[in-house]
């Protein structure tokens, strides 16, 4: 094979590709220099192998990274859109926490350095499979990505050995940050996720004093006593629709949902 050679042109072995050429070209988009790598592979003369910016080569880092995912179509799309950065390799993709562990159970176990994991799976759920996943891969960082924004599905996956969380609706790209976010040691969170984190350890407004009007007490106490809403309205000599708009206002006013945290509140005196 014949290489012409030029002041122009530099050329240098890259990695374990031999007998491999590199030739370093001006970036027109960027103003840097562009790598391009070529491998002779007979009968064929040079194919290129990747293009990419020479900056990589500086520090170039290699992320071994795992996708568990039922949908086909989210996960190839995942797949298709990591695969192509230099500093990703896709170890392996499935569609259920069982098919990783068995993975991870093999004789020669697949090394991985994060974990893209999904919650909604057949059978065991993904933060059920945390627990699991854990034990095989002590030191892996695990970022969900999922559907699910429920505050108790976020704290219920972080408490179990997540690092990040990330809604499905985030963009590849942010997902992509997100991979090498973790990998360098910090967390991602999606930025609605993120307001729910915020709002758990927010302080709470203390409730105002007298917060319910004095015939709002009288029902409460009513209620308390253990009167149905027919002899409160008889006792207070009021109309049975207004012991139930009255009944509506102290339910927003104490943010409950029933009578009997009602009278819970009472008897602890929180009202």
């Amino acid at each position: 094979m014949r290489i012409g050679v030029d002041s122009n042109i530099r050329i240098f072995p890259l990695g374990n590709i031999y007998p491999s050429f590199c030739t370093i070209y001006p970036s027109l988009s960027y103003g840097l220099p562009v790598l391009l790598s070529y491998q002779s592979k007979p009968p064929h003369q040079d194919v290129v192998l990747r293009s990419f910016p020479f900056h990589y080569l500086c520090d170039m880092e290699n992320i071994k990274l795992a996708i568990v995912e039922d949908d086909a179509v989210i996960r190839e799309s995942v797949e298709a859109y990591m695969e192509v950065h230099p500093s990703i390799q896709i170890v392996f993709t499935v569609d259920s926490v069982e098919a990783f562990l068995e993975k991870a159970r093999a004789a020669i176990q697949p090394k991985l350095d994060v974990l893209l994991l999904d919650i909604g799976l057949p059978g065991m759920s993904g933060i059920q499979g945390l627990y699991h996943i854990r034990q095989q891969y002590p030191n892996i960082d695990i970022i969900i990505l999922t559907t699910f924004e429920e505050d108790d599905k976020i704290f219920d996956a972080l408490c179990a050995g997540a690092c990040s969380y990330i809604s499905k609706r985030t963009p590849l790209a942010k997902i992509r940050e997100a991979i090498f976010t973790v990998y360098r040691g910090g967390s991602y969170m999606s930025p609605s996720i993120a307001r729910k984190i915020a709002q758990r350890f927010m302080p709470k407004a203390k409730k105002k004093e007298n917060a319910l009007s004095e015939r709002q007490m009288q029902i409460v106490q009513a209620l308390v006593d253990g009167l149905s809403y027919k002899m409160i309205a008889d006792k207070l000599h009021i109309s049975l629709d207004t012991v139930r708009d009255h009944i509506k206002r102290i339910y927003r006013t104490l943010e409950v949902n029933s009578k009997a945290e009602v009278i819970k509140k009472a008897l602890k005196g929180d009202i």
